[in-house]
C-alpha cells in the first residue's frame, strides 16, 4: 500500500497524532478513537494492522498489553516526495509574511501619527475621499 493511501484515511492520520505524542496502549487508542469516529474496537484493531504493516508504527508486547509508536522512516520518505511540491507553497507563505509585515510596519506608522492612516503627501486634498473634498469645496474661503 502506498504511504498516502495509508494517510489517506482520517482516522489513520488521528491514530498516527495520538502516537506522535508518545507511545500508547492499543486499548487507549481504541478508547479514543471509538469515541471520535464511533467505529468498533475491531475497526480501530484494522487501522492500527495496516499503520504497522505499512511501517507506519511498531508494536511491543508489555504483558497482556500491546504498546504502539510511530516510526519515523515512512514519514520520512512522505517529506521527500512532498519535497518537489514544497516550492508551492513556501513561495506563498513568503509573500504572506512580507504582507503581514507591511502591515505591521504601517499600523505602527500609523500609531506614531496619532492613528492618521493617510500617507502625508504634498497636496492635502490628495488623501480625502470626493465626498471630503466636495464638503470642504463648500465651505467658505477664508480671505
Amino acid at each position: 500500500m502506498h504511504a498516502l493511501d495509508v494517510l489517506g484515511d482520517p482516522v489513520r492520520r488521528r491514530i498516527l497524532e495520538l502516537l506522535a505524542e508518545g507511545e500508547r496502549s492499543s486499548g487507549e487508542v481504541s478508547s479514543v478513537i471509538r469515541a471520535e469516529f464511533g467505529i468498533s474496537q475491531p475497526a480501530v484493531s484494522q487501522h492500527l494492522r495496516v499503520l504497522r504493516e505499512a511501517g507506519f508504527a511498531s508494536v511491543r508486547a508489555e504483558g497482556a498489553r500491546r504498546l504502539y509508536a510511530v516510526e519515523a522512516a515512512p514519514l520520512r520518505e512522505v517529506d521527500r516526495w512532498l519535497d518537489r511540491f514544497r516550492g508551492f507553497w513556501e513561495q506563498r507563505l513568503d509573500a504572506l509574511g512580507t504582507e503581514l509585515a507591511r502591515g505591521k510596519r504601517q499600523r505602527r506608522l500609523d500609531q506614531g501619527r496619532g492613528g492618521d492612516s493617510r500617507k502625508p503627501t504634498e497636496n492635502p486634498e490628495m488623501g480625502r475621499t470626493r465626498h471630503e473634498r466636495d464638503r470642504r469645496s463648500d465651505q467658505p474661503r477664508p480671505p
